[in-house]
């Protein structure tokens, strides 16, 4: 199938609202992840209670600065996520391309080179990284979740060729200081990694639900079919979001190298599953079309607090992941299940017999 033509596309007709009898199964399960995240939201606020009144030195500023810094480099990725799965798409190669960011960062320092120099060539390697997974779902065609699978492989590949086993420290310390959690904004417990993601995160809320670039994500999520006869420049859209997502991934690498003060091509091993964990969890449907940006950063949140209140408490780190795991799982199940009992009512309200005087 060709490329669309270049034009803009037309304002989306208004939905019928769920409640009413001609809103489709799609717009009943909509509705439902749209009350999904305010439900998380609520729950983060439960969580965020429970740990003030029942757990010592939850409270502390000390504490709260690292607990929102411990989730910086998840939370940052979680945005361009988010757009991707409202496009129905996904990158699982984003916790590598954080660690070849890492590396790279640790080879170039090791070389000699200037940090303000290195900073744009990790950057530049998240667009080539972006690029190459966006070619290869746009224009070879391939599905995301297995072109991504792939890429993770590799780019976790060439993290281990750039720096090998070694692990490279002593980073310039004006640079260092700025993303620990011990550094925060004069005044308040927000270290300077959580007031970027701020920042960015109000920035993406505005781009996803008051522009027509957001509008169109959600039409491609929704139906990409009908959304490329519509005039939207389908393929340019997803070529956009991976390069953005590779760009967010190989920056969370830098801070994460910043942070702990130790570039290694391990770093994020595993982190891809935490970003995808705290987008769902929020009430992103997988599927594409569904969901908000308020949702996702409150799973970011969630899982974040939750994490450290049983680190606080002293659960294992085993059980943190099941915990994790069983969260993901209810974000997924839950909306569907609602769903399906919200249609059943009412199909048997519309297939119920009209009493006559």
């Amino acid at each position: 199938m060709g490329m669309a033509p270049d034009t803009q596309t037309a304002p989306r007709p208004r939905a019928p609202a769920p409640h009413q009898r001609g809103a489709t199964p799609g717009e009943r399960v909509k509705a439902v992840a749209l009350r999904w995240d305010s439900a998380v939201g609520a729950l983060l606020v439960a969580v965020f209670v429970v740990g003030l009144s029942g757990t010592d030195g939850f409270a502390s500023g000390d504490n709260l600065a690292f607990a929102f810094n411990d989730i910086a480099e998840v939370a940052l990725i979680a945005l361009p996520m988010t757009l991707l799965v409202v496009a129905g798409q996904v990158d699982l190669s984003v916790a590598s391309m954080l660690g070849l960011g890492s590396a790279l960062t640790g080879a170039l320092w090791n070389a000699g080179w200037a940090f303000e120099l290195i900073v744009p060539v990790v950057l530049l390697v998240g667009v080539a990284g972006g690029l190459l997974n966006g070619w290869l779902v746009t224009r070879v065609g391939l599905p995301s979740l297995a072109v991504t699978i792939g890429t993770l492989a590799l780019y976790r590949g060439l993290a281990s060729v750039a720096l090998g086993s070694d692990a490279v420290t002593d980073f310039p310390r004006t640079y260092a200081d700025w993303a620990v959690d011990t550094t925060t904004v004069p005044g308040t417990f927000v270290t300077y990694p959580v007031a970027l993601f701020i920042v960015l995160a109000a920035a993406t809320a505005v781009l996803l639900h008051s522009t027509s670039f957001g509008r169109s994500l959600f039409a491609i999520g929704a139906q990409e079919e009908a959304a490329y006869f519509a005039g939207i420049r389908v393929k340019r859209f997803k070529l956009i979001l991976f390069v953005v997502t590779g760009v967010f991934a190989a920056f969370a690498g830098i801070v994460f190298t910043l942070r702990y003060g130790s570039a290694r091509a391990d770093n994020g091993l595993g982190f891809e599953m935490l970003v995808i964990a705290s987008v769902l969890l929020g009430g992103v449907d997988f599927d594409g079309g569904k969901g908000t940006l308020f949702g996702a950063v409150a799973g970011v949140l969630l899982i974040g607090v939750l994490k450290n209140l049983l680190t606080l408490n002293d659960v294992p780190n085993e059980v943190q992941v099941i915990v994790t795991g069983l969260l993901l799982v209810a974000s997924v199940l839950t909306p569907r299940l609602i769903a399906t009992v919200v249609e059943r009512r009412h199909r048997r309200a519309a297939d119920a017999p009209t009493a006559t005087p």
